[in-house]
């Protein structure tokens, strides 16, 4: 089924295919009811012809079928959902049925899908239009959804047509082409020439549709190109929808089949010319020979039908000969310009190898009565003989030449086509937005791009070199226009190539521009990496610091003047991890701000910095208890050594019994917070080292308190002193 043969009802737009996919990668088929009544047959046409554009692939994924009855009545929405079932019901997955703010009577909705899911043979659901993202993407609805993707159902349709007549004017013009290729090929010289006669004009314009499928290509590759790099939402006419490979494949052939018919069509047209030159050349050969045989005895006669035939040579090259370089005197402004006049010239070429025949056979007839000739005569055959030289020496240099500078020409046009190629591939390279994972690919990726930037330098400059000894050839040619003036022509030569390298050297600047701005994008994505590594190292460095601080900072001293100590050691501690803390912090701040340049979302942004900042609220409340156990530790030792010194000049300090209850009362808690964990802000608990180091500091503080207490007995009881004296 052709788009041209329901065009009628393909603009009335009951149903499209807007390009959008579900989330299992299904295409989404929309049908949008209006408040007309809807022609069913008209619909199933229409559903029929769209079903029949994705490839089987494509519609193994299923549809999801979006039925907009916002406008409509349910008896409609409902037939039309039914009909689903007759038309594509191995394909479809799910239908949304779009119901309108104001939702249908209910006695006029009992009708529940759901049951009858297994009849139908998909699911239908009934959702409005403001959740229906819940289903789909909103990139991947239209307008009328609410979403973004655009979706020009004329626009669409134009291109339909385009694609369709092209497909079915390439497979047509293939057939042709192929029939008459085909039949040059096959069968005797008689045949051939039959064939070639019969079918030698195919129906279409093989360079007109060569051209529709250019443009038709160009169009497809630019909108898939807007639609990757631009921001563009996609439209229907994907690779799924409207086949590229398709239309690509179609033109190689075309392009093949075209190529042979060129030929087909050249080697006619040489046959021809060689005939009509071989059958001049053998009547005058015919002609002299005659007139040999006539007047033999006669060597007048034999100078005088030499010179009549050298005339004759002379004046075709002079003539018809030179008339064809004369005309011959573009370069080409591409590969298979030029190859069309290296083949147009080989064809004079071949012309000329004729008359040249004509020249040799004379120049030894010349040489042998120049040996048997009387001396009267040598004067006139050696004119004849030098003149004949001269015309057919001048002719074959500037075929010569000519074959010389379409070599050249041919030479110039395939590095620019090569350098063109290259700066495709590195232009598509620029214009992909970078997305790597890691600072490592986006290395190689910057790698590959200075590689690619030499190898255009290095073919620009290939392409100068060229271009300038093609330059040179052109301006060293012969004056062999016979008084015409081809300073036009040449000039017209020389401006196409000054052309061709400026424009490459402009398009390597534009690249190189681009690759600058590229290479300063991608550095900073290598910082960004790089200050996401080190964010996440300092993460891992102030966990590291945590854990030593609560699995080995476990001692409290073994006096006043140790836990000093200690609580120094401590707070060098607390500053590197301080210091681990701030460093982390200003890398995270330093990829917010590359983010904002290189306009990106920062993944450490959302990850790193709560687990920085939550490692060091854990750390800083375990810092904090260390400090306080420490703290009361040098507060112990201090009042208990100054207890347990003896020291009879202070007496009054020693018996003051707040100091002993002060002691007591601070082990006590001291004792007290080795066995309670730390607590962290998010209600997780941990404790300081293992039980048996606790239970070893424990033990430790209540050896002190002993002490302390029998000094005390000691104090109250003085007689207990002077018995153990």
């Amino acid at each position: 089924m052709e788009a041209s043969v329901i065009l009628p009802i393909l603009k009335k737009k009951l149903a499209f295919l807007s390009g959008g996919k579900d989330r299992r990668s299904g295409l989404i088929l929309t049908i949008p009811l209006c408040l007309e009544q809807t022609n069913m047959d008209e619909l199933s046409v229409t559903l029929d012809y769209l079903l029949s554009i994705p490839s089987e692939k494509c519609k193994a994924r299923g549809f999801t079928v979006i039925v907009d009855g916002r406008k409509s009545q349910w008896n409609v929405v409902k037939t039309v959902v039914l009909m689903l079932q007759n038309v594509v019901p191995a394909e479809v997955s799910l239908v949304c049925v779009v119901k309108p703010d104001e939702f249908w009577d209910k006695k006029v909705t009992h009708f529940c899908f759901w049951k009858e899911k297994d009849r139908l043979g998909f699911e239908v659901i009934l959702v409005s239009a403001n959740k229906l993202t819940r289903y789909i993407e909103p990139c991947q609805l239209t307008e009328d959804f609410g979403g973004s993707l655009t979706y020009d159902h004329m626009d669409w349709l134009n291109k339909r047509l385009v694609f369709e007549k092209f497909t079915k004017e390439s497979t047509s013009l293939l057939d042709e082409l192929a029939l008459i290729n085909n039949g040059s090929d096959k069968g005797n010289q008689q045949e051939k020439e039959r064939s070639v006669d019969l079918n030698f004009l195919p129906s279409l314009d093989p360079e007109t549709v060569l051209q529709t499928g250019h443009e038709l290509l160009s169009e497809l590759q630019q909108r898939r190109f807007n639609g990757s790099d631009g921001g563009v939402s996609w439209s229907p006419m994907d690779d799924e929808l409207l086949a590229q490979p398709q239309v690509m494949k179609l033109l190689d052939s075309l392009r093949e089949q075209y190529t042979r018919y060129q030929e087909v069509c050249r080697q006619r047209s040489k046959r021809t010319q060689l005939e009509e030159i071989q059958q001049k050349v053998m009547q005058f050969r015919s002609v002299a020979l005659d007139v040999l045989l006539v007047r033999r005895p006669c060597c007048c006669c034999c100078i005088w039908t030499l010179d009549f035939t050298c005339f004759w040579v002379v004046n075709w090259l002079e003539g018809p000969g030179s008339e064809q370089l004369r005309a011959q005197w573009g370069i080409g402004d591409s590969i298979r310009a030029s190859q069309a006049l290296q083949q147009k010239h080989e064809e004079i070429e071949s012309q000329h190898s004729e008359w040249f025949a004509v020249y040799v056979e004379l120049n030894q007839q010349i040489a042998a009565l120049l040996n048997a000739g009387d001396e009267e005569d040598l004067v006139e055959l050696k004119s004849l003989q030098q003149q004949l030289s001269d015309v057919c020496y001048r002719q074959a240099s500037q075929l010569e030449f000519r074959q010389n500078l379409l070599q050249a020409a041919l030479e110039f046009h395939g590095v620019a086509q090569d350098l063109s190629q290259q700066l495709d591939g590195l232009l598509g390279m620029l214009c992909v937005d970078v997305a790597p994972a890691d600072g490592a690919s986006i290395q190689q990726t910057l790698k590959l791009l200075e590689e690619k930037l030499k190898s255009v330098d290095v073919g620009l400059q290939g392409l100068r070199e060229k271009g300038q000894g093609l330059l040179d050839q052109i301006s060293n040619q012969a004056s062999w226009a016979y008084g015409k003036d081809v300073t036009i022509e040449n000039k017209e030569n020389v401006d196409h190539i000054q052309g061709v390298m400026e424009d490459m050297q402009l398009r390597k600047q534009r690249c190189e521009d681009m690759v600058d701005v590229r290479r300063l994008k991608m550095l900073q994505m290598v910082q960004l990496f790089k200050c996401e590594e080190d964010a996440a190292q300092a993460v891992e460095w102030l966990s590291e610091l945590l854990d030593a601080l609560l699995k080995t900072h476990i001692r409290l001293g073994d006096d006043a003047q140790e836990t000093k100590v200690l609580l120094e050691k401590h707070r060098k501690f607390v500053d590197v991890a301080q210091s681990t803390y701030d460093y982390g912090r200003q890398l995270l701040q330093a990829t917010v701000v590359l983010c904002q340049s290189l306009r990106c979302t920062s993944r450490s942004s959302g990850e790193t910095l709560p687990r920085l900042n939550r490692v060091w609220k854990q750390f800083t409340v375990a810092s904090e208890e260390r400090v306080h156990r420490l703290e009361m530790a040098i507060a112990f030792h201090s009042n208990a050594e100054k207890i347990l010194q003896d020291c009879p000049e202070e007496p009054e300090a020693i018996n003051d019994e707040e100091q002993f209850d002060e002691i007591e009362a601070v082990g006590k808690s001291l004792l007290d917070r080795l066995t309670v964990p730390v607590v962290y802000p998010d209600g997780t608990e941990q404790y300081f080292g293992s039980p048996s180091d606790m239970a070893s500091t424990a033990e430790h503080i209540r050896d002190r308190m002993k002490l302390v207490s029998l000094k005390r007995q000691q104090l109250r009881h003085p007689e207990m002193m002077t018995a153990e004296s």
